[in-house]
């Protein structure tokens, strides 16, 4: 299985501060991998299904590359099977 090629992501480094809760609206299934900011809504648009928690976890890497930290510094707070969630990071 090969990765999708990501590009033009966002730099979202500066909202990288501690305790940062990051609601985002989701969705699965989708052609490409990719991430828009939208006024202050972020939409993230990931290729996973959203079975067994795949699309999350596709969501938390691509939240972290877009953030320029570690996945495992992101936690999901609400949304385990919604389309809105709220990730918050904590180094």
């Amino acid at each position: 299985m090969t990765k999708s090629k990501l590009r033009d992501l966002p730099d979202l480094s500066a909202l990288a501060r501690a305790e940062a809760t990051f609601k985002l609206k989701v969705t699965p299934k989708a052609a490409r991998d990719r991430v828009i900011v939208e006024e202050d809504q972020i939409r993230v648009f990931v290729t996973a299904p959203p079975e067994n928690g795949k699309a999350n976890s596709a969501v938390q890497s691509l939240l972290a590359k877009c953030l320029g930290v570690a996945p495992s510094t992101l936690t999901l707070k609400h949304g385990q099977s919604a389309r809105i969630k709220v990730f918050v990071y904590d180094p």
